[in-house]
């Protein structure tokens, strides 16, 4: 699919400050330049595996009352099933490990391995999905408030080279949060998002130029940084953007790869939200097309040696599952990809459907017994905080 990408004067490692360079990265050889996403003035999802809802439809949900969505559990019960801890961000773990850290909902710190030839005493960070706000809303008063707090403040999360974003719902992509990000002292990330986002990012006024890189499809950029380096990859999923009214489909969505060079660098991959099939009331889900995305991904690339992969926000379901993964899925898109491990994500802190808040995590094990997933390969963090440790 057509790539584009970012170009910068090429520095040596020994005269970098701790800032990132980025640069321009080799599209995959296996991947051939197709624009069957772009349509006519927007995006468009390109496979028979998506339905695009009407207005008729949403009048279906709330009709029928399908949108009761809320929570009846206690905080006491909600704290206990889901705890939050501060995190330790993996620092106890061996540098050479993949850490990441959960911070809620779709947000993950990840650090890859320290590469030994670097002159940084830690991995590439990547900050992806950030959103502290309450409420994952326009506004701040009224829309999904969190029923389990952040683990930590936007001040206390280390030092990072880039921030990815999936796409530009309110629950991925919040002006408060990387408005802090950007503000604080020492060196500035770079922001790696889909095509479309480039007027959002000018708007906040603190990304400076040069700092703010959109991906299409199957493009790539160079991260080049005092503690490694790392291909960034913009790669497919099936989903939908918007923040307001008149702009849905305006800005592309993508899931993203993230892999450090040479013959054994690791590589990881973040899904962002997306679906898998659409499934109508009443319809054998074994019998619907299935998204080909994530098999082509994990050709691509050869599997993933970690991946981030939504299991949350899925009922009623004949009518989020062009959009949302349910844990069924979930692991098939695991086996799609290739993924040695994983963990699930987009659950756990805004209710955003109709499912149980403590549902997905269960589902998950169940769905990936009944594939017969070796225990453990595929699961869901068990603290908002928590981090996930990929040894060598």
């Amino acid at each position: 699919m057509s790539s584009r990408f970012l170009r910068s004067r090429p520095l040596h490692r020994a005269a970098m400050s701790a800032a990132a360079v980025v640069s321009s990265s080799s599209p995959l050889p296996t991947k051939r330049a197709s624009t069957a996403h772009h349509g006519k003035g927007a995006f468009i999802n390109p496979w028979p595996s998506f339905t695009n809802h009407t207005a008729g439809d949403m009048f279906k949900m709330v009709r029928t009352g399908a949108m009761s969505m809320g929570t009846n559990s206690t905080p006491a019960e909600i704290s206990k099933r889901i705890p939050v801890r501060m995190p330790t961000w993996g620092n106890e773990a061996a540098p050479s490990a993949i850490k990441s850290t959960w911070l809620g909902h779709a947000c993950f710190l990840l650090e890859m391995p320290r590469d030994p030839a670097a002159h940084g005493e830690r991995g590439v960070r990547v900050l992806f999905d950030p959103v502290f706000s309450h409420r994952c809303s326009p506004v701040q008063f009224m829309g999904p408030a969190r029923f389990t707090e952040a683990p930590c403040k936007i001040e206390e999360i280390p030092e990072v080279d880039a921030i990815v974003i999936s796409h530009n719902h309110y629950d991925h992509m919040d002006t408060h949060t990387l408005t802090t990000l950007f503000e604080r002292p020492g060196p500035k990330p770079h922001i790696f998002a889909p095509l479309g986002n480039e007027a959002y990012f000018k708007s906040l006024g603190c990304i400076p130029n040069g700092h703010m890189h959109t991906l299409d499809w199957w493009g790539a950029a160079k991260v080049d940084t005092a503690h490694g380096t790392v291909d960034v990859h913009c790669t497919p999923c099936q989903h939908f953007t918007g923040r307001g009214i008149g702009d849905r489909f305006k800005t592309l969505w993508a899931s993203w790869a993230i892999v450090a060079p040479g013959e054994h660098g690791k590589k990881v991959w973040f899904g962002g939200d997306t679906g898998y099939r659409s499934v109508p009331q009443g319809a054998d889900e074994d019998k619907v097309p299935t998204c080909p995305a994530f098999k082509e991904i994990g050709e691509a690339f050869g599997g993933f040696d970690f991946a981030m992969i939504p299991i949350g926000a899925y009922e009623p379901r004949w009518f989020m599952s062009p959009i949302h993964c349910a844990p069924q899925d979930s692991v098939r898109v695991f086996q799609d990809i290739r993924a040695k491990r994983a963990t699930g994500m987009h659950w756990g802190t805004w209710v955003l459907t109709t499912e149980s808040i403590f549902e997905p995590p269960t589902k998950l094990r169940e769905e990936a017994a009944k594939l017969g997933l070796e225990p453990g390969a595929f699961d869901a963090c068990k603290e908002i905080g928590e981090t996930v440790v990929v040894d060598a």
